[in-house]
């Protein structure tokens, strides 16, 4: 996984801290905004998990901390309910002028209150997948009970959440009571998935019903079965973002893998816009190729030379197997290990150039079997004689002509 640490601000100015997830082998089709739960931060095992499956859909997902919590500016005590919709608001700004205006936002528990009500303030926003989230902001004020009435008391009051104290205002209860989420939802018009698990303790399951009955169509419903309210257990977390990843793919746009046609073996394919990384078509296979960041690639997918090596390898480890079986030889694994020791960004600088160079791969291979030192030297020898190593010994021609 790509992580990018990012930081952007809020309406008061501070820096809020995020991390942004980025798939290893591609650009992202559409980003993501994730919402975290009541004094919760970014870092949650449960959020990184959830937007792994996200990311390996293709998905780039931003979490981030709200105001005045983890590793964000400001005090958590002068915030509320409303200043968190306000972050969501922001960090989907901080998306539009750098990479993507997002399409999906997710929140959990009150954050999922948060992102439908930021929804509502984001055009671009097509989905919206809430996980344990009750159907009322105010709900959130039976975690505060003992405290609600020195807050309404003295104005604010010190409560431990979760092991952690925090100071809570009575602007925060004020807040809470006056944002109206079924209000919300009956107007909504975006795409919805509700998750929601029937054994969690902390907001019931029937705010989940009650947040279905308010929505419009299309609204989808996903029992976590089993599942406690945080998302505690990895497949659990895993689950729901490769849940909400297969559900999105429905109401945001992702642009077709353009597929390479060709009648040849072995095609390539590269845009402009595309640096290096280029779609490759071997036989039935669809890979690709590219360069390593340092050299102004993206590193989605091995270099040309790589390929090469890996040519040689997997030819060499055929090779040795096949006459090992032939010979009835007890080689459970060959494993080959190729390094080519020419940098091929600077090569491609000069391949009008003859080089003086020498193209050197250096081979290292390992046996696992009951073998004799004179059956291991057999096999270094018939490693030489694999069809790619001939090859690359061999006097080649490439013969160019330009297609229609």
């Amino acid at each position: 996984m790509n992580i990018q640490k990012v930081n952007f601000t809020n309406k008061d100015k501070e820096q809020l801290a995020g991390r942004l997830e980025l798939p290893l082998d591609r650009k992202p089709h559409n980003y993501v905004i994730f919402a975290h739960c009541f004094t919760c931060t970014k870092n949650l095992t449960a959020i990184r998990n959830v937007g792994r499956a996200l990311t390996n859909a293709g998905f780039g997902v931003l979490r981030f901390d709200f105001t005045g919590l983890g590793e964000s500016e400001g005090d958590f005590e002068n915030t509320n309910f409303s200043g968190n919709v306000e972050d969501l608001v922001e960090a989907a700004d901080f998306l539009k002028e750098n990479f993507m205006a997002p399409t999906l936002i997710i929140g959990h528990s009150l954050g999922g209150a948060a992102a439908m009500f930021a929804a509502t303030q984001l055009p671009s926003i097509k989905a919206v997948a809430v996980i344990n989230s009750p159907s009322s902001p105010s709900h959130v004020m039976h975690l505060l009970k003992d405290s609600e009435q020195e807050i309404t008391k003295n104005g604010k009051a010190k409560v431990n959440l979760g092991g952690v104290d925090f100071t809570i205002k009575k602007q925060f209860l004020d807040d809470l009571k006056n944002k109206s989420l079924s209000n919300v939802v009956s107007d909504f018009r975006k795409a919805l998935l509700i998750l929601h698990s029937p054994q969690d303790k902390i907001v019931g399951i029937k705010n989940a019903e009650e947040i279905y009955k308010a929505a419009h169509h299309p609204k989808s419903f996903i029992s976590l079965d089993g599942v406690d309210h945080l998302l505690s257990k990895k497949e659990d977390s895993k689950y729901v973002g490769e849940v909400i990843a297969g559900w999105a793919s429905r109401y945001v746009e992702i642009p077709p893998e353009e597929e390479l046609k060709s009648k040849s073996k072995v095609a390539a394919s590269l845009n402009k816009d595309e640096n290096f990384t280029t779609n490759l078509k071997l036989g039935d296979h669809y890979l690709i190729a590219d360069e390593p960041t340092t050299f102004g690639g993206n590193n989605f997918g091995p270099s040309p030379y790589e390929f090469l090596s890996a040519g040689l390898a997997a030819c060499t480890a055929m090779t040795i197997q096949m006459y090992a079986t032939r010979k009835k030889w007890e080689v459970e694994n060959v494993s080959v290990h190729i390094n080519y020791s020419k940098d091929h960004a600077v090569d491609c600088e000069h391949c009008e150039e003859d080089s003086a160079k020498i193209d050197t791969f250096n081979r290292d291979i390992r046996f696992k079997g009951n073998l004799t030192d004179e059956q291991k030297n057999r096999l270094l020898e018939i490693a030489d004689k694999c069809p790619v190593h001939k090859t690359l010994h061999s006097k080649t021609q490439v013969i160019t002509k330009l297609i229609d």
